[in-house]
């Protein structure tokens, strides 16, 4: 595929992607001896990087912004000996029994590859979206809805997905706006009752206003008008994101929406490649689900590498 002409080194595993899955993969393989590469090219812009507050991760008391989480796992994984650079990554070549991956900074070679590029956002953001995010914005009522105990929200969205998370939500709410932007919600074949909330059918989000805080959500009616909607969250759930598998160019199978097709031990159809986290189609999108992924795939990269019969959990 490319010239292999100047590779930096051989590691037994480069993982790219530092995000929760990447990172707890980085630990447990580093930790199981395995010569351990992390390539990611924004550390602090994943969804967990940019989310201000956490409070329901396993082990961790109280509150924690997402960076510091990372940060944390980061660290933990250099003390067993991974290493971490931040560059951009141009192509991979993984058809062959030694994995290549091609970067703005050089070119590395791997005996085996894990893919925990997260997944990507939507082409387009709305104006105040981005500045906010973790501050009042987010995208996991699971995640953030206790943060919102008797406050007002909005939610975004027309799909089943969003009508779970206004449910989620409305536990801890006093008020939910519902903005669906189509006339009915895509694939609701029964609506649940849905305590505090207004449903605004055909009303289009146009920017989300606040400094520091989310403070509103400017909205056009179905009926044509503008009106400001007072709210301290605005929980968004349009479609538009996609895993980040891009680069892989059809050398990967992956399914008609492009997230990998993995087997139960986070394997691939492709000798050596292995993915976790939001790269597959997962039930919930949790931290702490991505982070069990990257471990089940490190162990599997450890019997992959030393040819043992089964995967061996690390318990101490």
């Amino acid at each position: 595929m490319n010239g292999r002409k100047g590779a930096v080194a051989m590691y037994d595993v480069i993982i790219i992607g530092a995000g929760p899955a990447g990172a707890s993969a980085a630990i447990y393989t580093a930790r199981g001896n395995l010569k351990t590469l992390v390539i990611d090219k924004s550390p602090n812009t994943g969804a967990l990087a940019i989310t201000h507050k956490i409070a329901n991760y396993p082990g961790v008391p109280g509150e924690m912004s997402g960076k510091d989480l990372l940060d944390t796992m980061r660290e933990q994984a250099k003390g067993f000996g991974a290493e971490f650079i931040q560059t951009t990554i141009t192509a991979v070549d993984v058809e062959d029994e030694t994995k290549v991956v091609f970067t703005a900074d050089g070119m590395y070679e791997g005996k085996s590859i894990i893919i925990a590029t997260g997944s990507k956002g939507r082409n387009r953001m709305l104006p105040g979206e981005e500045n906010l995010l973790g501050r009042g914005v987010s995208t996991c009522a699971t995640c953030d809805g206790a943060f919102f105990e008797g406050k007002t929200v909005a939610v975004i969205g027309d799909s089943e997905e969003a009508l779970e998370e206004a449910q989620a939500l409305s536990k801890f709410t006093d008020k939910i706006y519902f903005v669906v932007p189509r006339p009915e919600l895509q694939g609701v074949h029964h609506m649940p009752e849905l305590p505090g909330t207004d449903i605004l059918y055909k009303a289009k989000p146009l920017e989300v206003l606040g400094d520091n805080q989310v403070e509103g959500l400017r909205i056009r009616t179905g009926a044509g008008t503008e009106e400001v909607l007072k709210v301290d969250g605005v929980f968004v759930f349009l479609s538009g994101s996609k895993p980040g598998t891009d680069f892989l160019q059809d050398q990967v199978p992956l399914d008609e929406e492009g997230f990998m097709v993995l087997d139960s031990s986070m394997q691939s159809q492709v000798a050596g490649v292995f993915g976790a986290g939001e790269v597959r189609r997962t039930p919930v999108k949790q931290a702490v689900v991505a982070a069990a992924d990257g471990a089940i795939a490190a162990m599997a990269v450890d019997k992959f590498i030393n040819k043992r019969a089964q995967l061996i959990p690390q318990y101490k």
